[in-house]
């Protein structure tokens, strides 16, 4: 699958992601010299005090650059979730989750698009595929994959009854043409079908949705959302290399680390946080034991803390 897994180059793609975290602090220094010059000169300056307000947010999230040191780290990512099962509960507890996940994204200034989407049967979705672009997106989603467990009064539930649903989350980079992963057309079985749920004008009206399966490691995407098969067919095999990318680092991790390899693994029944709606409110990761008690700020997105955490746990 790898065209070329040598040491060297795994060192100069953590060279190239170390240089780039380099020249983005040089120009956070640069960016503060010259408006301390400006502030001197007029410190009044509605402009200077806006661009100055504007680099303390760009410092705070600069504080954390050298915790991404994958050499994917830097790259945008793609977000999968699944609903567990539990039919309309779990369903409606993985379109939170992709709304939580769409606000964390815009908070970030970052793109979040959909590939792929099946609504649920009442409620909710079956399942989504984002694609996330910006700059350390998949640094920062990384660790989120695994199982999130919710547990809340059912508002499906005429009886008031508390609901406990499940839905999982899988992530892997977004990876560009340096990263190079060779893929033999003789492995891959190419299915088109018609595309269901929101996608544009062809949706429903042609088979232009596009499922290509990997033979040997029996890795399935799927693609709808574009306009057209070509179009779809393109996006599916993007995502497939980053998927085969995604697999090798994980191989490679169980092959150097046996318990990092283990946290990258998604199993039912082994969630990495709980979100507690009632009898109280809490969201706890339960492998850092970071808790947060606002929980409508964390389903609005609020996720940094947890991210961080796990990143500063290396």
């Amino acid at each position: 699958m790898w065209s070329n897994p040598d040491e060297a180059k795994k060192l100069l793609q953590k060279k190239s992601a170390l240089e780039k975290n380099l020249n983005d602090l040089e120009k956070l220094e640069s960016d503060y010299a010259t408006l301390s010059e400006f502030y001197a000169m007029d410190s009044d300056d509605k402009d200077v005090l806006l661009a100055i307000e504007k680099l303390g947010e760009e410092a705070h999230k600069a504080k954390f650059i050298t915790l991404f040191r994958d050499p994917a780290d830097n790259n945008g990512a793609f977000l999968f979730i699944q609903a567990g099962a539990g039919g309309t509960e779990a369903q409606d507890w993985a379109q939170m989750l992709a709304r939580m996940y769409a606000r964390w994204a815009e908070r970030h200034g970052f793109q979040c698009e959909v590939i792929e989407e099946h609504e649920g049967d009442t409620a909710g979705i079956k399942n989504i595929t984002y694609r996330i672009s910006g700059e350390r997106a998949y640094g920062w989603l990384k660790n989120e994959i695994g199982v999130h467990r919710l547990v809340r009064i059912s508002p499906f539930n005429a009886n008031g009854k508390r609901q406990t649903s499940f839905a999982s989350v899988d992530v892997w980079p977004d990876i560009d043409d340096s990263i190079e992963i060779e893929i033999n057309e003789k492995d891959l079985r190419i299915d088109t079908y018609r595309s269901s749920g929101a996608g544009g004008q062809h949706v429903n009206k042609t088979d232009s949705a596009v499922r290509i399966t990997h033979l040997p490691t029996n890795t399935v995407v799927t693609c709808q959302n574009e306009r057209s098969q070509i179009q779809n067919k393109e996006m599916a095999m993007k995502m497939l290399r980053s998927k085969l990318y995604e697999l090798e680092m994980q191989k490679r991790a169980e092959e150097e680390n046996a318990a990092l390899a283990a946290q990258k693994k998604i199993e039912w029944g082994s969630q990495i946080r709980n979100y507690v709606l009632y009898p109280y409110q809490l969201v706890k990761d339960v492998r850092t034991g970071v808790e947060k008690t606002d929980s409508d700020a964390v389903l609005d997105g609020d996720l940094d803390d947890f991210m961080i955490a796990l990143l500063q746990r290396g």
